[in-house]
Parts: structure tokens; C-alpha cells; sequence
């Protein structure tokens, strides 16, 4: 027997008999890619039905206050699977798809979750989206996946498989396993992923697991298969119903992943996490209500995101908590259940959520923090104030308590306050580095600012 299989803790035994023997638990993150805060059943949806992520909802705990650490995908992404600030390490912007690009990506002194699960016994797969770099250095099976199926760019067709030719459009670039070879996938690509995912916690029932199960859906391009999109006729808006459809489908898959879990005897056995990665954006029909902002702002709507974690017999089921919480902690949650400890060698700004969920004690007192495009926008976020700025601008500070839609600005009523966040900001930016490489839109496109980040 390998060393690092006799490291499995019988801390975390599950509560009834699996198809695996004692030892860590399954750790399952599921991550929607542009999805409206409101657009699920347990998020008050009024038109579009989730019952998989309802019933996930209803067995475990949800976040009302659940936050991303950056408005949009790539930044995002390095920030949960890293535990740290994207900001440390410059990965603060999305960048534009070329295979032969050596420097944008999730810099290799990173260490991602699936590097240290990887490393304690975790067996580590990849379904769908990467987004962390598409040079061959970047790819998920060097970065701590022993298994893929997926694509490395930002987007994809969901009909069309793509091409082992294509090597320029992005969205057509071939789905593909770890072994880097092209499959003519002939599914809808939200229920292929879903298929993956399933069977992978089939095959590996008998091991402790790592999924990350990252859907492009709802993400455009709005394409949807007629038997999805037949079953929201009412929807008058075409883009609205074919989004509709989308999320409906993505919560069909995901509903095939949990009853994997649930056949295989594993469902207290596994940790699983939910939650978008940003945002809607105003161009895919999505709905972020009660909150104001869409996808690459810093207001509410771009990164307060549907956030959910599960785990029966560990965590309490029906449980809503308001404190704020950030992508960020998934990482030191995942490995706290895990009995692995965090890495010594670098700072892990997430915390440890089981503690607090369980009722054992509050989490931390801490603030929040964003900065997006090298410092045009910054927000902070300490208990009920959020400070809002932006390149140019006064600065704003609002109650989220009261506020959520951030339609009162209270900056000239509380200059007190208004000046300790903005010190906080101060001190928490100083020890962030610059921005790797430009925004691709933001940066190098200006004129198209207004259009895609929400300036007025």
C-alpha cells in the first residue's frame, strides 16, 4: 500500500456503509458559468424550474451572501481553485485564445486543489471548462487532474464537437480527454458533461474523489437542443427562453452526477459544492435580481453569485447563512474535510467554512476585497458596508443589509466609514501584484467599455 493511502483519517468516516471504505471524503464542485443570481428555483426563479439544485439546496447549506472573487471567468476560476486572491499572482484578466501563448495562464508557482488532493490520494478529474491557460504548460493534467474531458478556452459549441483541425476558433477547437485526442461528442454538450461527470464518480466509487465539474452553461452562445427548448414555450422572449432552456438542462445534468453519487452509496460521503462563477451578463437574458450589476462590475450583480455546499450527516440541511462567505474558502473547506493540511509556503486568504456551518463557532470577522482591470474598479465588503469605487468617480458605500440593490448611496452621510474601508483597501492592494497581461476588451478595446462593463 502507497504511503499516502495510509494518510486517509478516520476522522471523516461516513455516517452509513459505501461502496468506499473509511477514510476522506469526496469533494465534488459544480460551477455554472454566467448564471443570474435569481435564475434558480431556490433562488426565487419564477420561470425556470431546477428541482436537482433545489433538492441540493434543501439537503445542505445555502449562502445568501455567497461571493466570487473576481466578476468574470478566467480570474475567477484561479482564484477558487487556489484558495488565494487571484491579484497575488496577476492572474486579474481573462485572455484572448492562442494555443502558442507561453505567458497567460494560471502561473505554474500556483498550486491548485487538484494538485494537493492529487498528492494525498484523490483521484482528480476535470469535466467541461478550463479557462486557466489553453499553451500545452497550462493543461489540466499538469496542473493536478489525472483526468479530462473537456476543453481549455473560455467557450464552446454546444452542437457542434468541434474539429481536430481547428486550431483558431475557439468555440470549435475539439472536446477531448486527458490523452489530448479529439471525440466527435454527438450530445448536447451541457448533457454530455453530465454523462462525464456521472460516470466518473461511477468509476471511482471505491477511491476518495475529486470532480470539478464545470459547465459552459448558460454562457453563450445561446444554443439549446428543441426538447429543452420546447418546455418553455411561455417564455415569450426567444433569448430569455432559450437561456431558460439552458439552465434547465445544466440542472438535468447536474442531476444525473448526484444520482451517481446517491447509487454508488456515496451521498455522506461527499463534500459538493455549487455556485456560479460570476454573475449574469446583460447580453445572455439572465436575471441577477433583487441586485444591481451584471457580470464584469463589481456591483452586487457581477460577483454575489447562487452558492450552495452539501454534505448529509456533516452539515446541517436546510440551513441558509447570511455571513459572507467567497469562492476563495472553498480550498481550505475542501482540505479541513479532508484532514489535509493547508500549504505552509504560501497565503491561503479563504477560511475553513465547516466550523461555523456546523454551529461550533461565527466565521472570522474579515473583509472582502475586489479589484478588477489593474485598479479602475475596487470594492471592499466588512460586515453590512460595501464600498464601491471607480476609476474617476467619487467613491460610493452602501448597507447591504438593508441595501442589497446598492440604490442608496450612504458615502456622504458616513465619511468615517467610508475612510476605513478605503484604508483597508489601501493596505490589502499593496500586497497584490500587477496585472499579468491586459484585458482583451477592456484594455485594448476602450471603446467598448460602456458596452460590456457597465460604466455610466
Amino acid at each position: 500500500m502507497r504511503r499516502r493511502d495510509l494518510l486517509r483519517t478516520a476522522a471523516f468516516a461516513p455516517v452509513a456503509a459505501s461502496a468506499q471504505p473509511a477514510g476522506r471524503p469526496n469533494i465534488v464542485i459544480i460551477v455554472a458559468d454566467d448564471l443570474g443570481y435569481q435564475d434558480l428555483g431556490f433562488q426565487g426563479s419564477p420561470d425556470i424550474p431546477t428541482p436537482h439544485l433545489d433538492a441540493l439546496a434543501r439537503a445542505g447549506v445555502r449562502f445568501s451572501n455567497g461571493y466570487v472573487s473576481h466578476p468574470f471567468c478566467s480570474p475567477s476560476r484561479a482564484g477558487l481553485l487556489t484558495g488565494r486572491y487571484q491579484h497575488r499572482f496577476g492572474h486579474e484578466n481573462n485572455m484572448l485564445f492562442d494555443i502558442a501563448d507561453e505567458r497567460k495562464g494560471l502561473p505554474l508557482t500556483e498550486r491548485t486543489l487538484a494538485d494537493v488532493l492529487a498528492g494525498n490520494g484523490y483521484v482528480t478529474g476535470l469535466v467541461g471548462k478550463w479557462h486557466l491557460g489553453s499553451h500545452p504548460k497550462f493543461h489540466p493534467t499538469r496542473r493536478g487532474f489525472r483526468e479530462m474531458y473537456g476543453f481549455v478556452g473560455g467557450g464552446h459549441d454546444y452542437l457542434n464537437p468541434g474539429s481536430a483541425e481547428e486550431t483558431k476558433r475557439e468555440h470549435l477547437l475539439p472536446i477531448h480527454r486527458e490523452d489530448g485526442k479529439a471525440i466527435a461528442e454527438k450530445e448536447y454538450l451541457t448533457t454530455a458533461l453530465g454523462r462525464e461527470g456521472a460516470s466518473f464518480v461511477r468509476r471511482h466509487a471505491r477511491e476518495p474523489f475529486f470532480l470539478y465539474l464545470c459547465f459552459n452553461a448558460p454562457h453563450s452562445p445561446l444554443q439549446v437542443t428543441e426538447d429543452w427548448l420546447s418546455k418553455f414555450g411561455s417564455i415569450a422572449d426567444p433569448k430569455r427562453r432559450a437561456y431558460a432552456a439552458m439552465v434547465h438542462a445544466m440542472d438535468d445534468a447536474i442531476g444525473k452526477v448526484l444520482g451517481a453519487i446517491r447509487e454508488s452509496g456515496l451521498t455522506e460521503k461527499t463534500l459538493v459544492f455549487f455556485l456560479s462563477d460570476n454573475g449574469g451578463p446583460r447580453e445572455n437574458a439572465s436575471s441577477n435580481r433583487p441586485l444591481r450589476g451584471t457580470k464584469r462590475t463589481l456591483l452586487e450583480g457581477g460577483i454575489r453569485v447562487p452558492f450552495v455546499m452539501s454534505w448529509p450527516g456533516r452539515a446541517p440541511q436546510g440551513k441558509t447563512v447570511a455571513d459572507p462567505v467567497i469562492a476563495l474558502d472553498i480550498f481550505p473547506t475542501a482540505l479541513a474535510a479532508a484532514g489535509i493540511p493547508l500549504p505552509r509556503d504560501r497565503q491561503i486568504d479563504g477560511v475553513n467554512l465547516l466550523p461555523a456551518v456546523a454551529g461550533r463557532t461565527a466565521l472570522p470577522k474579515r473583509t472582502l476585497h475586489w479589484r478588477a482591470f489593474g485598479g479602475a474598479f475596487f470594492a471592499v465588503r466588512e460586515g453590512r458596508w460595501k464600498l464601491f469605487l471607480q476609476e474617476g468617480k467619487p467613491p460610493a458605500l452602501y448597507d447591504l443589509d438593508a441595501d442589497p440593490g446598492e440604490a442608496h448611496d450612504l458615502a456622504a452621510r458616513e465619511p468615517k466609514v467610508v475612510a476605513r474601508l478605503d484604508e483597508a483597501r489601501k493596505s490589502w492592494n499593496a500586497g497584490m501584484v500587477k496585472p499579468l497581461w491586459p484585458d482583451h476588451i477592456y484594455d485594448l478595446r476602450p471603446e467598448t467599455r460602456p458596452q460590456f462593463y457597465g460604466e455610466k
